[in-house]
């Protein structure tokens, strides 16, 4: 088969679940390592935040491509691109790339990305003359321990956010968002900090709240402030309500009466340090002009429309545009099949993260801006 006759012959559909066979078959063909198995297929197709597209000629499947969509953010992430091999160099790659960001825009998902083995010289080039970019590397990422490229394309050409470098470090336990937020914002004004599980264990038993839904205790706006500025950090609070912060998240009122008395005795030592607390919402204005004084925003979230899970949430804002605010998310959801890449710079809807900026049934915002003191 020539290329022309290829690519005149070139049909590109939706996946469904007659396929299965088909992108066995081609998977088996394609690669030696890292397959998709039958079983991720099925649940794939299955699901709603992930597309499948195949590529056939004359019938016979000849390629696919995986696509996987966070469900909060305006990123797609390639999951899989496969060639047959009878077929390369034909340019069905390209035109599988070309569907594929045609698809992610249609889920109105700005920018795409993926990881590609650092060895796959052709996947490079297919995806560099499409515009992608480095974001960064992953090391020992395959299974036979072949390091990676992040690679991300804007979907959007008028999309040219100013995104502050912020070293990415993932919570290692399911309560220290928080912490792991803190550590973020401070390397990134401070490159000696050195990250450790044992200083976001440091910074969480500083900033707890003593209690949460059940379990361990997150942090709250006043200890993390407090623990910014012992470390020489100039520090913003932003905080609406009152009463006690987070206390939605217990029942008790004993453990409310303790989380009240911790909070107010962290809102003392803020006063006699001079901390600035502005009772003001967090809007996306309110962070635009936070980031246009080189403050690296942490805000607080509720973690509902990206998880489903009506918990509180820090994340770090690294950037924004006309559209979006972009954060680092300290957790990775890997029961999703996600990866580092999808919790750096994730880009946000504005109206969307406004909505997000609330926790609990008092709304509470909440907002702790690190500074160079």
């Amino acid at each position: 088969m020539t290329a022309d006759t290829c690519c005149s012959e070139l049909i590109i559909r939706s996946a469904v679940p007659d396929d299965l066979e088909a992108l066995a078959r081609l998977e088996e063909r394609c690669f030696n390592v890292d397959r998709i198995a039958s079983r991720q297929f099925r649940y794939l197709l299955k699901k709603g935040n992930a597309a499948i597209l195949i590529a056939e000629v004359q019938g016979v499947a000849v390629g696919d491509v995986v696509l996987l969509f966070s469900r909060a953010t305006s990123v797609a992430r390639l999951y899989s691109i496969a060639v047959s091999p009878d077929v390369r160099g034909m340019g069905i790659g390209h035109c599988l790339m070309k569907a594929a960001e045609t698809e992610a825009w249609s889920h109105r998902r700005a920018y795409l990305r993926l990881e590609v083995r650092k060895d796959n010289r052709s996947a490079i080039r297919l995806y560099e003359s499409r515009g992608y970019r480095r974001l960064g590397e992953v090391v020992d990422y395959y299974e036979d321990h072949m390091d990676a490229w992040r690679l991300e394309k804007s979907l959007a050409p008028d999309l040219h956010p100013e995104l502050t470098s912020v070293p990415y470090y993932e919570q290692s336990l399911e309560f220290t968002c928080g912490a792991a937020s803190l550590m973020m914002a401070m390397k990134a004004l401070q490159s000696t900090v050195i990250f450790s599980r044992r200083l976001e264990l440091r910074l969480w038993r500083e900033a707890t709240t003593i209690f949460m839904t059940s379990g361990h205790g997150g942090c709250g706006p006043y200890g993390l402030a407090l623990a910014a500025v012992n470390r020489g950090f100039g520090v913003d609070v932003y905080v609406t309500g009152e009463g006690t912060h987070l206390g939605d998240s217990v029942r008790s009122s004993h453990k409310k009466e303790v989380m009240r008395l911790v909070q107010e005795d962290m809102y003392e030592q803020l006063q006699a340090l001079g901390v600035p607390i502005n009772p003001a919402g967090v809007s996306a204005k309110e962070i635009d002009e936070c980031l246009q004084r080189k403050g690296i925003p942490l805000v607080l979230i509720s973690s509902w429309q990206i998880y489903k899970a009506r918990v509180p949430h820090w994340v770090v804002v690294t950037g924004s545009d006309d559209s979006f605010i972009y954060v680092n998310d300290p957790f990775v959801d890997r029961d999703e099949g996600e990866t580092l890449i999808d919790s750096i710079h994730m880009p946000i809807l504005k109206e969307k993260f406004e909505t997000m900026a609330r926790y609990g049934r008092v709304g509470l915002q909440a907002m702790v801006v690190l500074y160079h003191d």
